[in-house]
């Protein structure tokens, strides 16, 4: 295991810039949404897109995130190389909002252009997470020693 924002025996930790943050978010399709639902976080698997630095997500009528319509939200993709012991991880915290409703307004028409395409069945929902704060983290592999090759050859 890493230690938090240090060296460990598999690596590195770094803080990634805002401006990295939101490219590795814009690399990816599929996040993972936290909300809170009857009093217990739920964190659900979704697909999105990025509507300049606000997250797009498109869901159902009486979906769990239904939950999330002006609530403290939580937004994370990741990606990992077990192999490598490598990978990144954006967290965004924010205010989530269903924009369905405000037909004919920019704000719907900017969320429905972003091109969020729904993986499953009917998504006819629009929420929007409007960053609070963007963090993120990237573990890189610890620096191997050189090696002198002369005495091998």
């Amino acid at each position: 295991m890493v230690d938090e924002g240090g060296e460990g025996r598999g690596g590195t930790t770094e803080e990634l810039s805002r401006e990295d943050c939101f490219r590795f978010l814009q690399s990816h399709q599929v996040g993972r949404l936290g909300v809170v639902l009857k009093g217990y976080p739920v964190i659900l698997p979704v697909n999105y897109a990025l509507d300049r630095g606000v997250v797009v997500v498109r869901t159902r009528s009486g979906s769990a995130l239904s939950a999330a319509d002006h609530a403290n939200v939580c937004f994370e993709v990741d990606q990992v190389d077990p192999a490598h012991r490598t990978g990144w991880s954006v967290l965004v915290r924010g205010l989530a909002e269903d924009v369905t409703d405000l037909e004919g307004d920019d704000v719907l028409r900017a969320s429905r252009a972003a091109g969020t395409d729904p993986w499953v069945g009917e998504r006819d929902r629009w929420l929007r997470v409007i960053p609070h704060e963007v963090t993120g983290r990237r573990i890189r592999p610890r620096e191997l020693a050189a090696v002198e090759l002369g005495g091998y050859l």
